[in-house]
Parts: C-alpha cells; sequence; structure tokens
C-alpha cells in the first residue's frame, strides 16, 4: 500500500471501514488473549494510518473508530476496578517530522511558540498496571483492561517482590503510579525452556509470558515468574509530588520502584530527535525489549493545561521504531461485508513470518488500490507490517506473473445479491441492502455487543456469529429476548455458562445514554462523538425527538445539530439519515422499550458559573489559544457551540468580534470579553469584586 492517502471520501471510508476491523481483531487476540496476530511495527503503522485518514476527512470518522479506542474489554475470571483516572493510550510517531508535528500541535493549542523541554523514556513491551496506594501501603491493582475498566489483579502483583508493598519515606495519602510490568530476555528463554521440560505452554514473546504469568488466577504461579516493573506514570493523586515528569520519576526511585535507567531530561525537540537514534542504535543490546521511546512534557502544569484528546494525551507521543516488511504470494482475493455495507478486498496470502508472526492475510483498501498496485492472484508481493493491525501489501515484485486477470469489481453484493454502489467521489463501494443484508445485519449486532458499547460479557462476536446463524437473534432488541432455555444443550454450554450469559444480559438492560447512542452503529458516530450527543441532549427521549426532527434540512434541531463543537454539518447529515429510515427509528423505539436508558451525567463542576450554559467564541483572544479556551470551558461544564442561537447562553467576544457579535446584541445574548471569561473559568481573579 502507498504511503499516500486516499483521494477521494470514498476511498477514505473504505479504507477507514477495513482498518476498524482489522484492529478491533488484533486488539482483542493482543489485549485479551495475550496472542498477538501481528508485530507492533505492523500495528503501529495502521493505527497511524488510520490517524492521518481521519485528520484528512475529519467528516468520515467512524463510531468504532480505532482512535477512540484504547486496548480491549477485560477478561473474565478477575474482578473489575474502574480506573479514577482513565489509563489511555498514547498516538504514534515514526519519523522526525511526526514528532515534530507533535510538538507544533501542542504549540498550537497553548498558542506559544517557546521550545518544551521532555523526558524520553525507553516504551517497554510488556502489560500496562496501575497500583494504588493509600496511606503508603498498596490497595489495590488493575490491569490498563478498557482504559476505563480493569481487572483486578492484586493477589497476583503481591507476589512479585520487585513491587514495593509499601513506599519509603512521605507520600500523599493517596496515589496511584501506574507501570510496565515485563520479563527481560534471558528470564523469557529460562522460562521457556521450563515450560517445555515440564511439556507446558511456550510462550511467543517475553511481551505475552509477563501478561500470561500475571494474568494467573493462582498467584502462587505469578510468584514463580520472574516478573520486573518499570515505573513511569501518576493516575489519581490526593496532593501535589512534583512540578515536572523528571521530578515524579525521582519521587518513585526515593519510594523503590524501578525507573528505567535510559530515562532522561531533555532540553528541547532537537534534543529529543537525538535521543532516538542514540536509543535506536543501543536497543539490541538492551536486556529487555522495546519497540520505541515515548517522550512527554516536562512540565506537569503544561501537561494539565494540554489534556488529552480522544484516546490520548496532547502532552505524549510514541515515537515507534520502523516498521518490518516480507515478501510471499497472493494466493486469493476476497471480499469482505462490513457494518455499513463497504466491500473491502482481503489478500490471503501464503503464510510467511513477519518479524515473528506467522502472516496470512492483509489488507488491500479498495478497489483503487488493487488497481494501483496491478495485484492479482498468484503475485508475488511485498508485505509492511507497521501496526496492530492486518498488514498492508505495499507493492507487487516482478515483472513474471502467472496466467491470470484482473481483479474486477463487483457489482452485487457477495452475500445477499444486493446491488453494490460506489457513490460519486467515494472510494468504497457498498452493498445496498442495508439490514436486510445479513452481512450487515450480523456485523451490526457484534458492534452493539462490543466493548465500547453494550459489552456483553459472554456475547462476543464468536458466540453472536453462532446465535445469528441459528435465528436466536435478528436485531439487538433480541438480545433482551434471549432466555436459559434457549442456550442451554447447544455445543459448549452448560447450565454454569448459559445461566452467566442470561445473568451479563440482564445487567445491561441499564445502560448509559452515551453508550446506546455509539451501540446504534450510524455512520461517523463513534465513542467520542457518542459522548457529546448524549452530553448536549440529556436524555434519550430529547435526542430521539430532536433527530427526527433533524431529518428535515434547514429545521432548527438540524442547524442545531450541526453547531455542536467537533460534530459539524457532515456528521449531522449521517444523522439525519440514519433517522430518516423508518426501520432505524422503530429499532430505536425497540430498544428504549426493553431497556432503561440512563440520563447523560454532567460533567460540568457545580459551583462553575459556566456549568450548563451554551457559550460561542468570536474573535481573538489575546492570553489564550483558541483551542486551549474551548477545552477550559468544557472541562467546566460548559456546551461550546460555532454559531450564535436563541438557544446560546453566552458569547466571549475577543477582539475584532464580528457578526457573531451583532447577532448576540440582536437576540439579547449575554457577552464578556476575555477577562470576563478568565474570571468566570477561575483563571483571574476579579479586582473589582
Amino acid at each position: 500500500m502507498s504511503d499516500a492517502l486516499p483521494g477521494t471520501p470514498i476511498e477514505a471510508a473504505v479504507e477507514l471501514a477495513r482498518l476498524a476491523t482489522l484492529l478491533a481483531e488484533y486488539d482483542r487476540a493482543y489485549h485479551e488473549q495475550d496472542a498477538p496476530l501481528v508485530t507492533d511495527a505492523a500495528y503501529d503503522a495502521l493505527r497511524r494510518r488510520n490517524a492521518a485518514i481521519e485528520s484528512a476527512f475529519p467528516d468520515l470518522v467512524r463510531p468504532d473508530s480505532p482512535s477512540h479506542r484504547v486496548g480491549a474489554a477485560p477478561a473474565g475470571g478477575f474482578a473489575k476496578i474502574r480506573h479514577a483516572v482513565p489509563m489511555l493510550s498514547l498516538d504514534n510517531a515514526f519519523a522526525a517530522e511526526d514528532f515534530t508535528d507533535f510538538v507544533e500541535r501542542a504549540q498550537r493549542f497553548l498558542g506559544t511558540s517557546q521550545p518544551f523541554a521532555f523526558v524520553g523514556e525507553p516504551k517497554i513491551d510488556g502489560l500496562s498496571i496501575s497500583l494504588t496506594y493509600i496511606d503508603g501501603q498498596l490497595a489495590f491493582a488493575a490491569t490498563r483492561g478498557d482504559g476505563s475498566e480493569g481487572e483486578d489483579v492484586t493477589a497476583n502483583i503481591r507476589a512479585i517482590p520487585a513491587i514495593p508493598q509499601t513506599l519509603r519515606g512521605p507520600a500523599p495519602a493517596r496515589i496511584e503510579i501506574r507501570g510496565e510490568v515485563f520479563m527481560d530476555k534471558q528470564a523469557f528463554l529460562a522460562l521457556n525452556a521450563a515450560q517445555e521440560a515440564a511439556h507446558q505452554k511456550i510462550f511467543a514473546n517475553p511481551r505475552n509470558a509477563a501478561a500470561g504469568s500475571l494474568r494467573q488466577l493462582d498467584a502462587a504461579i505469578t510468584a514463580q515468574r520472574p516478573l520486573r516493573l518499570f515505573a513511569y506514570a501518576m493516575g489519581e493523586c490526593s496532593a501535589p509530588v512534583a512540578t515536572t515528569h523528571h521530578g515524579y520519576l525521582e519521587r518513585l526511585r526515593g519510594w523503590g520502584f524501578d525507573v528505567n535507567d535510559l530515562s532522561t531530561q531533555l532540553p528541547n525537540t532537537e534534543a529529543a530527535i537525538a535521543f532516538q537514534s542514540r536509543v535506536g542504535t543501543a536497543r539490541a543490546g538492551l536486556a529487555y525489549d522495546i519497540d520505541g521511546v515515548v517522550y512527554k512534557i516536562d512540565a506537569l502544569d503544561l501537561q494539565a493545561r494540554l489534556g488529552f484528546v480522544g484516546r490520548a494525551p496532547r502532552w505524549a507521543i510514541a515515537w515507534k521504531f520502523p516498521a518490518e516488511r516480507a515478501t510471499t504470494v497472493l494466493e486469493k482475493i476476497d471480499i469482505q461485508v462490513g457494518r455499513t455495507g463497504a466491500l473491502t478486498p482481503v489478500a490471503w496470502l501464503t503464510p510467511v513470518g513477519v518479524g515473528g508472526v506467522l502472516v496470512s492475510r492483509a489488507t488491500l483498501h479498495n478497489e483503487d488500490e488493487i488497481a494501483r498496485l496491478d495485484v492479482r492472484e498468484g503475485d508475488v508481493v511485498e508485505l509492511q507490517r507497521a501496526g496492530d493491525v492486518i498488514p498492508q501489501i505495499v507493492a507487487r515484485i516482478g515483472d513474471h506473473r502467472p496466467d491470470s486477470t484482473p481483479f474486477v469489481p463487483l457489482t452485487t453484493c457477495p452475500v445477499c445479491g444486493s446491488p453494490a454502489h460506489r457513490a460519486s467521489g467515494e472510494v468504497v463501494r457498498r452493498c445496498t441492502g442495508g439490514l436486510v443484508c445479513p452481512a450487515q445485519a450480523e456485523e451490526h449486532l457484534i458492534h452493539f455487543a462490543s466493548r465500547g458499547a453494550f459489552d456483553i460479557e459472554g456475547l462476543g462476536e464468536k458466540t453472536v456469529r453462532e446465535f445469528f446463524a441459528d435465528k436466536l437473534i435478528a436485531t439487538p432488541a433480541d438480545i433482551f429476548r434471549l432466555r436459559e432455555d434457549q442456550i442451554l444443550g447447544r455445543e459448549g454450554w452448560g447450565e454454569l455458562s448459559a445461566r452467566n450469559l442470561i445473568a451479563a444480559i440482564a445487567q445491561r438492560r441499564t445502560i448509559a445514554l452515551e453508550r446506546f447512542i455509539y451501540a446504534l452503529g450510524i455512520r461517523r458516530i463513534g465513542e467520542a462523538n457518542a459522548r457529546l450527543l448524549a452530553r448536549h441532549y440529556g436524555s434519550v427521549a430529547h435526542w430521539r425527538a430532536q433527530m427526527e426532527l433533524a431529518v428535515q434540512i434547514g429545521s432548527e434541531a438540524r442547524e442545531a445539530l450541526g453547531n455542536i463543537l467537533r460534530i459539524g454539518p457532515a456528521i449531522a447529515t449521517e444523522l439525519a439519515d440514519f433517522f430518516a429510515v423508518a426501520s432505524n427509528r422503530a429499532r430505536v423505539d425497540e430498544l428504549t422499550g426493553v431497556l432503561t436508558i440512563k440520563d447523560a451525567e454532567p460533567e460540568a463542576i457545580s459551583d462553575s458559573p459556566l456549568a450548563g450554559k451554551t457559550i460561542v467564541f468570536t474573535g481573538g483572544l489575546a492570553t489564550l489559544a483558541r483551542p486551549e479556551a474551548k477545552a477550559i470551558a468544557e472541562r467546566l461544564g460548559a456546551k461550546v457551540t460555532e454559531s450564535v442561537s436563541k438557544k446560546t447562553d453566552l458569547v466571549i467576544l475577543g477582539t475584532d468580534a464580528g457578526s457573531k457579535a451583532k447577532k448576540a446584541a440582536e437576540l439579547g445574548i449575554a457577552t464578556v470579553d476575555e477577562s470576563g471569561f478568565r474570571i468566570m473559568a477561575g483563571l483571574e481573579v476579579n479586582s473589582g469584586a
């Protein structure tokens, strides 16, 4: 696959659909089963390409976008612990240009050109862990899980000698310390030798060995495994412990934690780029596996101001080492039909090892990419693995090719036979059958039960496909009509497993509004956009009513929907198109009839004068960059929109405010200048009070 981005929205949508499916598959294998299907380099390349396409085509961001996902749902067998501060992931860089872009984005957000100091830390290939200490004593420990909720592995963590049970010296009354549990190379080889001698499971790599060892139901097994931990981050904390990240690492050392000796304070971007080169050269000689370097802006006050966007902090990035490549034979081109009807070509390959992983499939993205590469069945092709997703074909090798014919795009769906249409200006060809198409209906059910949506334990992809094929479920509401007697006695289903599944489904009859919206699988409504919609409309009844009104182009409801910050007209059109279909409205109503959908929880700070207000910024700001000002307002509970309307409560007037200020005056809407906003936001004291 070329590094060039898709040239049209159709091409972009097709590739985003493919990336979402592949990355979800690889996330499940890596995080839930400790059995990665691809190398880290391949995974990262796919993540990176997904982010680049979303940046170029922001209106095409999918509901199941990998950009909104962290890890995978916690596995069964352990109790669950909800993280007080989400354990999010990092965006990736693969070259100096990517790192420089990261720095410039942070500068723009803060409205500064001043250089940043960084801390560079080797990125350990292990299992992320959260350790909470209360009054200096280890209270509980949890894996990352899905970023919001992880597995309770406290007993296992207590069995690892390298992790302090008691902090040395003064510490906050409550502090959450984060790090990476790992196994060094020699310990891994020794463990595998012992496993082989005992005719036990052989681990694929040190990361799998560490994860499998930590997640033992018997903590005594964990105690026998040579696990280590590097501490490197902080979650919730009851009192400040440092002003810089480097200072925090020094506190960690003082409390008794191992901190990577290569972690280095770096004065500027140039020093960080040079550090990447040094660590890359030293990588092979390290006692443990690393796949890159994590760079964090050193000043903790700047980290707090920068905050997070989507699944990642604005103040940190993982600069990964280069991807690996291999050659093999393209045996067959198959077409998969996705949840939105996208027909995605997938290459079946003669299995080949790439970076320690056996690869048998690769993405071909879309019919234009096949034509560009000029690949046919029987060709020798070059693969690239650069992300935790299915590898990409990057080139055809050689001029000689067997007798073969060029790939011919399908004009009908291979599953349901409906016409397959490629809209003007798009790269994706879609089945027009909608939910009449079994492939789309099945994928909708899988999405509905997935971790970001209803997250029904025991109702994974395999089970959904089984129940759908046997006509136990056809629509999402059917899930909540399942009975134990329908499941009991099926292959692999005993009394306990059937009872547990029905209990898990019952637990999800009450669901948060944002999860409900996301679960519907509306195009471009990912978890982040679902949260925005839930927070804006508050209740399912209000959202449902406004969406039906928004079907009408030019209506007040349509305009208000398109003015929600980060929603915009294109995503508003997708929502309106969804609710314009009678069968979609019927499915929503059917679900609301069998579920209790909780109103959105207000994120507002109760005593903030901005809480609950709908505000608009207009004109230039002198003391804050516009992105930071909007982020501050949202953190304080305001709804930030782009246009002034009768529903606007407050307009913040910068310099040269223009037409929005005029409209606010015409509608009698309250206005404040930048200083007034800073006072309302608690950024400065009202000297006139």
